[in-house]
């Protein structure tokens, strides 16, 4: 089991830089890839990028490419999303998510574990 809790979602102005956290709880989990995903109102839940157990690989969304990075410390039991160059398009809960799995899922059904989200807010 794990239990994941994201931070540091709030009200920015465009092209401001913001990093949430995902502080997770478990003894694996350095076992598990984590995902990051976004929902804006009225929308699905969409996949911004996601990293492998070990940190080696990460994969992003054509949307965020360039301007969000995601990292882990598996020592802190942490995940890091920092996003930077941030758009009023980027409104979204976002959600921290992870899957026992060598590889980073990219849909939504394949993610075992969420956290409750965190609201970013990017006014133009």
């Amino acid at each position: 089991q794990v239990q994941l809790v994201e931070s540091g979602g709030r009200l920015v102005q465009a092209g401001a830089s913001l990093r949430l956290s995902c502080a997770a709880s478990g003894r694996t989990f350095r076992s598990y890839a984590m995902g990051w995903f976004r929902q804006a109102p009225g929308k699905e839940r969409e996949f911004v990028g996601g990293i492998s157990w070990s940190g080696r690989s990460t994969y992003y969304a054509d949307s965020v490419k360039g301007r969000f990075t995601i990292s882990r410390d598996n020592a802190k039991k942490l995940g890091y999303l920092q996003m930077n160059s941030l758009k009023p398009e980027d409104t979204a809960v976002y959600y921290c998510a992870a899957d026992y799995s060598t590889v980073v899922p990219t849909t939504t059904r394949d993610y075992d574990f969420w956290g409750q989200g965190t609201q970013v807010t990017v006014s133009s």
